[in-house]
């Protein structure tokens, strides 16, 4: 069956099924929606956790030896597969049919892909499989329309009472990204949870909002990009030193990296093919706050360059996804120094 994910509650309380599919590209929900599978599981007795990325180099064959191993004293366990991808390879799609419909009552398997999967013939057996007999939990984007309104709603369950205002300022602040947007609700419960006594029914305003930000000393992830963008490398490398300081993410660092490359090789792209900058950028649905910022940009980086950057980009996603090993950090300040490479130099 397939269970959106503010169904998944009401599910997990009458049945828990032997496998799951969760599948999407908002890392939050991804994230929230795994945990509550986990939390179900470990309810019913599953209180063991194996946890597998299947990379290049994963042997699906070991796996099918654990499914197989099985013992009258074994405990019953939860199995994770986090699959970068939704196609896991020939033998993997064979692997994945096999444990959709393998229904082993000591093992419970929470499968994970970060992206929306193909719609209609495009989409991989493995997935109807295991649709057919265990659960796919399909993560649906929050619109830019229902986002203050999902911020407000976080922010109820936090405590903390947001104005509609308070609510669209933060949701341009964080441009949509649901984890960013979720560490500020957050922080601002936390800064502001010795207020209450004072004004136990009041709404936190956008002058409110501000003000929190105004205080708030740390660097975040979107004035690294903007110094990127704007080719201010000491200002950039001093928040990147920051931001590795604070431990923060750097899977958060690296999306607002990527987010601007990806942003201009869209724009490059309608530009060499009619458009105009101005409609590009609009197509886009670049914030008015931003668009001086990457028109500029857009003239620093040629199609060759943004091409190279990509490939940069996907090299530093496998690293932080584990499938290649080295230091993410590292990683990451190569991506910068490539970015704030001057043109003549790329």
């Amino acid at each position: 069956m397939k269970v959106a994910q503010k169904q998944l509650e009401r599910h997990l309380a009458r049945e828990l099924a032997h496998v799951y599919l969760i599948a999407g590209d908002e890392p939050l929900l991804i994230d929230e929606a795994l945990e509550q599978v986990r939390a179900a599981a470990r309810r019913k007795g599953f209180d063991s956790r194996e946890v597998y990325t299947t990379d290049r180099f994963f042997r699906w064959a070991e796996l099918e030896g654990e499914a197989d191993n099985l013992s009258l004293f074994a405990s019953r366990k939860i199995l994770e597969l986090r699959l970068p991808s939704q196609r896991p390879g020939t033998e993997g799609g064979h692997a994945l049919e096999k444990w959709a419909e393998r229904k082993d009552p000591d093992r419970v398997v929470i499968i994970t892909v970060p992206e929306k999967l193909d719609f209609g013939a495009k989409r991989p057996a493995w997935a109807d499989a295991i649709e057919q007999h265990g659960v796919f939990v399909e993560i649906w984007p929050v619109s830019r329309t229902d986002l203050p309104g999902w911020i407000q709603q976080r922010a109820a369950a936090a405590k903390v009472k947001l104005t509609g205002a308070a609510a669209q300022l933060i949701a341009d602040r964080t441009e949509g990204h649901l984890l960013a947007a979720n560490q500020e609700i957050q922080r601002l419960a936390l800064e502001h949870a010795g207020r209450r006594a004072v004004n136990e029914s009041g709404e936190l305003d956008e002058a409110d909002v501000l003000a929190s930000v105004a205080n708030n000393s740390r660097f975040d992830v979107y004035k690294l990009a903007d110094a990127v963008l704007g080719g201010e490398s000491g200002r950039a490398f001093k928040i990147l030193a920051g931001l590795r300081e604070e431990g923060t993410a750097p899977q958060l660092v690296n999306w607002a990296l990527v987010r601007d490359i990806e942003l201009l090789a869209s724009v490059d792209y309608a530009v060499r093919h009619g458009d105009d900058v101005e409609a590009a950028l609009g197509r886009n649905r670049v914030w008015r706050s931003r668009q001086g910022l990457v028109r500029q940009a857009v003239r620093k980086f040629p199609t060759r360059r943004l091409r190279a950057l990509l490939m940069q980009a996907a090299d530093v996603d496998a690293v932080l996804k584990g499938v290649v090993p080295a230091e993410p950090w590292t990683t990451l300040t190569g991506l910068v120094l490539a970015m704030l490479r001057p043109a003549a130099q790329a």
